[in-house]
Parts: structure tokens; C-alpha cells; sequence
């Protein structure tokens, strides 16, 4: 049945079926969450297991090798990352894509508990969890209060704060960065212990099994029912003070009289500062399956109404990466009604005729809003992939409709009524329209199928743009021919342009020359190649947000107050910089800005975090990358401090990775590297996990005299180990108060700490009574691996290098031609991780996909045209649109990037669809016109010339915004739309006149193949 001829004599239920397909497209888009990015689903699963105060070293030999031996074992497993800290082993276990997430958490886990009996019994029980991408912060706040101290200030975020934050829809976890943890410090006096003969361990140990609330049974006195509690509990600091503990030898003493106790806080191993203010951050983490902008806007609902309540407290945003989604989501609207806009103003200057324009225009938002109720059906969500998706087809939205009403238009001025020049024109155009659109679906589906990490982002790119294509269709053959019958005004013929005159001379004068025109369009194909190499391959361009970072990671055996001062250099040199608006200072903590992907460990005192906000995009006239440059030189004066700028989840680096089996080999030939790597010239810092050993203070026990005095090495390694840090966070004493409990921790006075001859009288517990520490080991200051990077059960080594506006694909070429990389000793091998894998996965899967695309493209054309030769012809389209998307990259200075193969995909469907018309048309010339064919093609140059020339200037206005970066951060598109606009115009341009002469070579040879099968079957006959 012909749809456009049903919907022109039955109208209603054509406009009914759009007015509810609009309403639907409306409530879907207000229902749908707006996102930076879509929602993946990662087989990828993290193990973390503490033990503190255990060294790396004992930690690697002790926890990691054996789970990550147990998870070797684990199917679909594809890598193995470890890092292992100071009394931190995290293990982040990625699986292959096919792997089901849930099946993947439930292996790892099983596979831990195999192993859970050999690891050390102390060891906490591993935390096993599945990798959320949602999982870094995305709004940091800082507060402050003149009436509050750090420590109440500390619990009224840990406490109100966290409560009020985490009932907001979407609020995934609050966390706390700076400030300080309420406790009950009970310092032991050495010298006393030393004078009763104590040990630290046995003071914890008795004043735990003292402080406590324990159940006792049940009773039944007086004839009824009673439950026995034992209270054994304490409130304040002072009773604790007075409590009696029992000795060993079985005097007893009170706690205060070798122990000065105190209600004060923890050690500082976190500070976080605003503009070198001091202050409490605590960082927001959305929650999977919820859009960012909801999730900021109800946060600020409930600290409006905390700010309300207690007005003494300041909350102050810190960082913000909800208003670039914002940006993007308003900016990629605008960028549709720009293009939308523009492309219906080609259609205008065109046809000259305000009636033809609006039903064209009609088309637009009758494609677009409907796309929106079949996205929300399937799940998806208004992010960078699907605003990205409907920009770039905004253009070819309206093309059909072009298509349909320039061809009603022509018959219009053949003097037909509107009525039935719609009905003729809508048939005769009908299998072109149908060709083009499947056409550009089977060029886009493919991307939703692309394999690797970028192809689970593309599942919604491909998707949305082939049910926008296809609407677009429906909208063309029913309501285009239906508003033109009944809208449109008859028209008197008018004469053909000027350019349609010229170009037929120069397509005849082709077709004469058949030869010639074809080594003219060979030479300018294979010449176009010779660019290729010439133009940079990157995997993402940087953007240019106005954010970023600056991390420092201080020399291994840095405390506290060095980091901090460290911290308040960097802070007054990034200050001075003219573009820093605000710099909020995270030291030992905080996620925020960090790479979702990287492989996560434990806070680190001896790390420092800068976050730093720019002035905006458009009142600067630098790039965001030549600013970190600017801050990259100034921050070299710092000294003996590992410097990154720019945020970790950034594509503006290279990461690096040898692995081997034999750590001092590779320690010696990653320094080797390091210093090759730094030569490589235009980089930004080069920074590498090798060489981090810290200072150690070693105990080696005399087994002789320990084994003489009957003591053992746990009881060595406990006594320090209390006197030193305090006991373990399980075995601690608790203060119960009404709102939480206090930890209560028995350790020696700081100064105590510090003094190795008075740690070597400690007195530790033996079979025979009481030893002194020094009398059975001996204390020495040695070093040890201050954390070990593991990569699939190897040791291994990462070297991070910034790229500094250079090309990732040029950097990686450059560093692996290196010597010391070309020649790696034996037993170490060289692999890359992040983006320089995920570039060569997606150049693998934008190959495949470009591939089944054109496959998809002839099989649809052999469905349509019912012939296996002439789809052939319009295939060569596709030959001709790859030159001029290499020249617009080369002539914009633009890299071979993720966004450039998105628009090389994009332009095999769009030039395919100006051949179709062209040889569709000639075919039906010859077929039911009897034409012959210099005839027939000649006359479909001449009716065709316009609709192709509208379409592609139409597509070509619909990106050139995304183009010029008018408006949001151009970095990712405009790569896309430099591509489309440039494949367009030389695919247009030869199409209409190389196309006719593909076509007669086609023909001539089915003709000759004709004619060889009558002459066998004559033969035969």
C-alpha cells in the first residue's frame, strides 16, 4: 500500500497519530534524567582488604599475591590491577564485556572467601564491590562556623549534614574530607610503664575487657521474666581516668597514674582548605540511574534550608561538575534550534516560497520530540552521546522532507493542482526516500554494537540516531505529501537556475570524457591518503572547562605538616596565576576530580590535591590547556615533589606500563625509561611509580635470647605496634555516649615516638615475666617499598605522561620507539592501560562497524533496487566523501580522533543518499520513461541536481554551528562536524558528476556480462 496516497486522502488520522506521538515524545523528555554521561554497566570489581600498620612489602608477600592467585582462577577475567599500600591491598579485577556484572561480583567473592583461612587472621574481612562509574564526587562543599570547634564542626557534618544529604533522591554517599575524629586518648608514660613492668598492649587489652556493656542471660526473679546486661561502661574521659587495671604479676594501678587520658581528637591525616582558609569538605556522590542536575538541585534545597537553621555555619561550593552537564545540556539545545534554523532557511532560499518552507520545516520537531519517547522507553537518559547524536542529525532530519516537497514543488510548476502534484510526486520519490533513510540507518545501527568500553557509550548514540532517521522517514512519506496537497498554492514553472544550466554542461562534458574524469577523482582520492599520515591520531580531544587540578605527591616518609606547607607553596603560586578564581586544597583525602576508571587505594598523608576553578570559557582568551602549561612551569620551583596538572578523569594523558617478575630488574630499567621519556619533546611532566621507598624502622628479634625469655615475635610485634599507633579499630575500648561511640586509644606520648632508645626499653611479655625490648632485638632505621603496583600478578611500573596538547597516538609512537623500550631486558613486558587501550580497541571497532555499515548499506540498496550491480555505483559515493574529510582535518589542524571517526561513520550514509537519488532516478528514466541512457542520467541530473544540493547545504548549515564551537565546549563535536562539512562538500561535488560516469562503466559492464551469458547458453543450446 502507498502510505504518502493513504494519508492524502485520509488526513486524520495521520495528524492524530502525530499530535500523540508528539505528547509522548514531550512526557518522555520531561521523564527522562539529564546526565554527563550514560549509565554503563562495567564487569568490573574491586577487593579491598586493611591490615593496618602492616608494611606494603608483608602486605604484597601476605594478601595480595594469594586473592590475586584465587582470582586468576575466576572465568572471563581480562585484567588484574593491585595496589598495595600501608596496610592497604585493593584489587580491581576487570572481566571481559560479555561477563554478566552480578556473575562477576559473585566469582570475586567466592573466590576471596576460598583464600580467606590463609590470609592473616588479623586482616579485616575483604570488601568486595562492584566499580561504579557514578562513583566520583560531583559537588564538594566546604562549611565553616565561628561558634563551632573542628571537632563539632567535624561531627555536625559526619552527623546533620550526611542525614539531611543522604535523604535526597539521588544522593548516593557523603564523605568528609578534612576536619577532625572525636577520641579518648590515654597516653602511657614510658618511664612508668617501664617502673611496673607493663606493656602497652596489656593496658589496652585490660581496659578493654573493663569498658564494656556485655549481655548476661535471663532471670526470672519474683516470677517474672528478666534480661541480665552486665554495664560496665563509663562516661567521660575523667572516669575512665580512675579505672583499676590488673597487671600481669597481679598488682593493679589506677589508669591515670601511668597515663595521662584526655577527650581530644585523632591524628590529623586530612586537612582540607578554601583559598587557604581552613575548613571541613565533604564531597557528594550520586547515586546510579539519577541525573546529576536533580541530584545539585535537590542538595541545594537542603542546605538552603541548614543555612536557614543555623545561621552561624558558611557552606560555600567548592566544586561543581553538575554546571558543565548543565552547560552541555542547554548548550546542545541551542546548537539544535541553530542548526534547525539554518537548515530551514536553506530551504527557503531555495524554494522562495513560505508555504513549502514550513511544511518542510514541520519535519524538524516531528522527528526530533517523538525520538524522545522511544529513548525513555529504552532507558536512556539527555546526555553528552544522545544531544551529541541528535546535533549532528538535525540536518539530515529534514532532508527527506526536502526530498518530498522540492520534488511536489517541480510538478507544481508542470502546472498539476497541489493535490495531485502531491500524490504523483510523493509516489515517484517514494522508493529514493525509503533508500536514503535505511541507507543511514544501517550506517548508525552498527555503532550501538560496537565492541570494547566506548562501544557500551555508543549502545545510545547509535540508537537515537537511527530512530530519529526513521521518524523523519514517517514523517516524510505521510505528513509531507498530506500537508502539500492540502497547504501548498499551484505555481507557475519557472526556468531553470543559472547553476543547474552550468553544471549540466560540465556533467555532459563528463560523461564524454569518461577517462579523464575518473583518473581526475582517482588522483584527488589517493592524494587525499597521502594526508593520513601527516594528520595527528589522538583518542579524545581535551576539553576546555573551566576546571582542573593540581596533585603533588610528597617524597615517601613525609608527615602531616609537611604536606601542609607544601600544600600552601603550591596554593600562593597557582594563586598568582590570573585565570585561578578560587583553589579549594584537599591533603590525605578526597575523590573529587579523580578518573573513574583508574585503579582506586587508600588516602595518602603525603598526597596533595589542588582543585581549581577558571575563569569562564568565553572571558578568556587562552585555553584551558595553555593555563595548566602557564601553572605546569611555575609549580617546578617546588623541590623533591611529584607534580600532575589537570584532572585525573582528563584524556590528556599517556599511561605507560611495564610489568615483570623480578622487581630490582625493573626498578633499574624504569628509571632508564623515565629519563628517555622525558626527551620526547612538546610533553608536560613525566611521573612514575618507580623508586618510592620509604623509611622504616626495622625490628629483627635475637630468636636466641627471645626463644631464652620466652618471648615471642607477636608479642614484639603487638607491644610496638599499641605503643606506636594503638590497637586495632575492632579490639579498641569504646565511650558510649547517646549519639555514637568514642574509640578509646592507648598509645605512648608522641614524644615518646620519636626517641629510638627509649622504644628499645619498651617492655614486652614473656613466659618468665617482663623483657625489655632491647634486650631480645635490635631497632635499626632501614627502608622499604613505600607502594607496589601490580598489573595481572606482576610487579609493574606506571609511567604517567601529560600530554600537554600533544596527540595521544603521536606520544605513544614516539614513546614506544624509544631504545629502552625497543629493547626490554628479559622477563619485563611493555603494555598500555587507559586511554591508549581504549583508543586501539575503538579504532578496532569503528573499523568493524564502518565495515557492516557499508555491508548493511549494500544489502538494503539490493532489497530496494532488486539488482546486485547498480548498488555498486552508489557505493563509490562513499569513495568520494573520504578525501575532502581528510582535507578539513588537515586544513583545521585537527586530529584522527574518537569524534572524527564518529563523523567518517556519519558520512558514509549521508553521501550514499545523493547517489541514491541520482541513479534511482536514472534508472526509472530508462525503465519506465524509455529513455536511453545519456538521456536518462542527464535528466536525472537535471531534476535531481536541486534536492541534492539542498540536502547537503542543509546538513552542512544544521552542523556548521557545532563547527565554529559557537556556544558550549566545541572539543569533542566540532572534530565531528569538521568531518561531515568537508566529506560533504567533495562528496557532493563529485557525486554529480563522477556518480553518472561510475554509472555508465556499472552498466557497461552488465551489459558485456549479459552478453557472455546468451553466448554460453547459445553455446549450450
Amino acid at each position: 500500500m502507498n502510505v504518502s496516497s493513504w494519508s492524502i486522502r485520509n488526513p486524520t488520522p495521520a495528524i492524530l497519530a502525530f499530535v500523540m506521538l508528539t505528547l509522548m515524545g514531550i512526557m518522555g523528555f520531561r521523564a527522562m534524567k539529564i546526565q554527563q554521561f550514560p549509565d554503563i554497566d562495567l564487569p568490573t570489581v574491586t577487593v579491598t582488604a586493611s591490615l593496618p600498620g602492616a608494611s606494603p612489602a608483608q602486605m604484597e608477600t601476605e594478601v595480595a599475591r594469594k586473592l590475586e592467585n584465587s582470582l586468576a582462577n575466576t572465568q572471563g577475567l581480562k585484567h588484574l590491577y593491585t595496589k598495595v599500600q600501608d596496610g592497604t591491598v585493593t584489587i580491581t579485577a576487570e572481566f571481559r564485556l560479555e561477563k554478566d556484572t552480578q556473575e562477576a561480583v559473585e566469582d570475586v567473592r567466592s573466590a576471596v572467601t576460598r583464600v580467606r583461612s590463609d590470609l592473616p587472621k588479623e586482616l579485616r574481612d575483604p570488601i568486595v564491590a562492584k566499580m561504579e562509574l557514578s562513583g566520583m564526587p560531583i559537588l564538594t562543599y566546604t562549611i565553616a562556623s565561628q561558634g563551632m570547634s573542628d571537632e563539632e564542626l567535624s561531627w555536625f557534618v559526619d552527623n546533620t549534614v550526611t542525614k539531611s544529604l543522604l535523604s535526597v533522591r539521588g544522593v548516593g554517599a557523603v564523605s568528609r574530607v578534612g576536619g577532625v575524629t572525636r577520641q579518648i586518648s590515654v597516653e602511657l608514660d614510658p618511664a612508668k610503664l617501664l617502673a611496673l613492668n607493663a606493656t602497652a598492649s596489656e593496658v589496652s587489652q585490660q581496659l578493654r575487657l573493663i569498658q564494656q556493656e556485655a549481655s548476661g542471660g535471663r532471670s526470672d526473679i519474683g516470677g517474672m521474666e528478666q534480661s541480665v546486661r552486665t554495664i560496665a561502661t563509663v562516661r567521660t574521659a575523667e572516669d575512665i581516668a580512675g579505672i583499676e587495671i590488673g597487671l600481669s604479676d597481679g598488682r593493679h594501678v589506677r589508669l591515670d597514674q601511668v597515663a595521662y587520658v584526655s577527650d581530644t581528637v585523632a591524628e590529623r591525616r586530612t586537612a582540607a582548605l578554601l583559598n587557604g582558609r581552613e575548613v571541613v569538605g565533604f564531597e557528594i556522590t550520586r547515586s546510579r540511574g539519577y541525573g546529576e542536575i536533580e541530584v545539585a538541585e535537590g542538595v541545594a534545597r537542603v542546605l538552603d534550608k541548614l543555612k536557614a537553621e543555623r545561621p552561624d555555619i558558611v557552606i560555600t561550593e567548592a566544586f561543581n561538575f553538575v554546571d558543565p552537564v548543565e552547560e552541555n545540556y542547554i548548550g546542545s539545545m541551542n546548537l539544535l534550534y541553530e542548526g534547525a534554523a539554518l537548515a530551514v532557511l536553506v530551504v527557503f532560499v531555495f524554494l522562495r516560497n513560505v508555504r513549502a518552507t514550513v511544511v518542510a520545516a514541520t519535519a524538524l520537531p516531528l522527528a526530533v520530540i517523538p525520538t524522545f519517547a522511544v529513548m525513555y522507553f529504552m532507558g536512556f537518559t539527555v546526555n553528552v552521546v544522545t544531544l551529541l547524536s541528535l546535533s549532528l542529525v538535525v540536518g539530515v532530519l529534514v532532508d527527506d522532507a526536502i526530498v518530498e516537497i522540492e520534488n511536489i514543488m517541480r510538478h507544481l510548476e508542470m502546472g498539476k493542482t497541489p493535490y495531485q502534484a502531491a500524490m504523483e510526486a510523493a509516489d515517484e520519490i517514494g522508493l529514493a526516500v525509503i533508500a536514503t533513510t535505511f541507507t543511514l540507518v544501517a550506517v548508525f545501527l552498527p555503532t550501538a554494537f560496537m565492541g570494547g568500553v566506548p562501544g557500551k557509550f555508543f549502545v545510545q548514540f547509535g540508537w537515537t540516531a537511527a530512530i530519529a532517521v526513521l521518524f523523519s522517514l514517517v514523517v516524510a512519506r505521510m505528513l509531507t505529501p498530506m500537508m502539500s496537497a492540502y497547504f501548498l498554492k499551484p505555481r507557475v514553472s519557472h526556468e531553470l537556475p543559472g547553476w543547474i544550466t552550468l553544471y549540466l554542461k560540465w556533467a555532459t562534458w563528463c560523461l564524454g570524457n569518461r577517462i579523464k574524469t575518473l583518473l581526475g577523482a582517482a588522483v584527488f582520492f589517493f592524494g587525499s591518503f597521502m594526508l593520513v599520515p601527516l594528520l595527528p591520531k589522538g583518542f579524545v580531544p581535551p576539553d576546555d572547562l573551566s576546571q582542573s587540578q593540581v596533585t603533588l605527591n610528597l617524597p615517601p616518609g613525609s608527615n602531616f605538616e609537611q604536606s601542609y606547607r607544601i600544600a600552601e607553596q603550591a596554593r600562593g603560586i597557582v594563586a598568582q596565576n590570573p585565570h585561578v578564581t578560587l583553589i579549594y586544597t584537599a591533603i590525605g583525602g578526597g575523590n573529587a576530580g579523580g578518573d573513574p576508571f583508574a585503579p582506586s587505594g587508600a588516602s595518602d598523608v603525603r598526597k596533595v590535591t589542588l582543585t581549581l576553578n577558571f575563569t569562564r570559557r568565553q572571558d578568556r582568551d587562552i585555553s584551558k590547556q595553555e593555563i595548566e602549561s602557564q601553572l605546569r612551569d611555575a609549580l617546578q620551583v617546588i623541590p623533591g615533589v611529584r607534580t600532575k596538572v589537570g584532572l585525573a578523569g582528563s584524556n590528556e594523558k599517556y599511561v605507560l606500563v611495564l610489568a615483570g617478575e623480578d622487581g630490582q630488574v625493573l626498578s633499574e630499567h624504569a628509571q632508564k625509561v623515565a629519563r628517555e621519556l622525558r626527551t620526547i619533546p612538546g610533553i608536560g611532566n613525566v611521573t612514575s611509580t618507580s623508586s618510592l621507598v620509604r623509611p622504616e624502622l626495622v625490628v629483627r628479634p635475637d630468636f636466641a635470647r627471645a626463644a631464652d625469655l620466652g618471648v615471642t615475635s607477636a608479642a614484639i610485634a603487638d607491644t610496638l605496634r599499641v605503643a606506636t599507633a594503638g590497637d586495632y579499630d575492632q579490639a579498641l575500648a569504646k565511650l558510649n555516649l547517646s549519639d555514637r561511640q568514642i574509640p578509646v586509644v592507648v598509645k605512648l606520648r608522641a614524644d615518646a615516638r620519636q626517641d629510638l632508645e627509649l622504644l628499645s626499653r619498651l617492655v614486652v611479655q614473656g613466659s618468665h615475666g617482663p623483657v625489655m625490648l632491647g634486650s631480645v632485638a635490635d631497632l635499626s632505621i632501614e627502608s622499604g617499598p613505600a607502594e607496589i603496583d601490580r598489573y595481572d600478578r606482576m610487579r609493574n611500573i606506571n609511567f604517567e605522561i601529560e600530554l600537554n596538547q600533544q596527540p595521544l597516538g603521536e606520544v605513544e609512537a614516539q614513546a614506544i620507539a624509544l631504545p629502552s623500550l625497543k629493547e626490554l631486558p628479559p622477563g619485563v613486558i611493555r603494555t598500555s592501560v587507559g586511554d591508549a587501550e581504549a583508543m586501539a580497541d575503538l579504532f578496532d571497532s569503528f573499523a568493524l562497524a564502518m565495515l557492516t555499515g557499508v555491508l548493511c548499506i549494500y544489502v538494503v540498496l539490493v532489497l530496494l533496487f532488486k539488482d546486485f550491480m547498480q548498488p555498486a555505483t552508489i557505493l563509490a559515493a562513499l569513495v568520494l566523501s573520504v578525501p575532502g574529510a581528510f582535507l578539513a582535518l588537515f586544513v583545521t589542524h585537527s586530529a584522527l580522533s574518537m569524534p572524527s571517526m564518529i563523523g567518517l561513520i556519519m558520512l558514509m550514509g549521508i553521501a550514499t543518499k545523493n547517489s541514491i537519488l541520482l541513479v534511482e532516478y536514472a534508472i526509472v528514466s530508462r525503465r519506465e520513461r524509455g529513455m536511453n541512457r545519456a538521456e536518462a542520467l542527464l535528466d536525472a541530473c537535471k531534476k535531481r541536481a536541486r534536492p541534492i544540493v539542498m540536502t547537503t547545504l542543509a546538513m552542512g548549515a544544521g552542523m556548521l554551528p557545532v563547527a565554529l564551537g559557537i556556544g558550549v565546549d566545541p572539543s569533542f563535536r566540532a572534530p565531528m562536524a569538521i568531518v561531515v562539512i568537508g566529506g560533504l562538500i567533495t562528496s557532493t561535488f563529485l557525486s554529480l558528476l563522477v556518480i553518472p560516469v561510475v554509472f555508465t562503466y556499472v552498466d557497461d559492464w552488465i551489459e558485456w556480462a549479459r552478453a557472455k551469458v546468451r553466448k554460453l547458453r547459445h553455446a549450450h543450446a
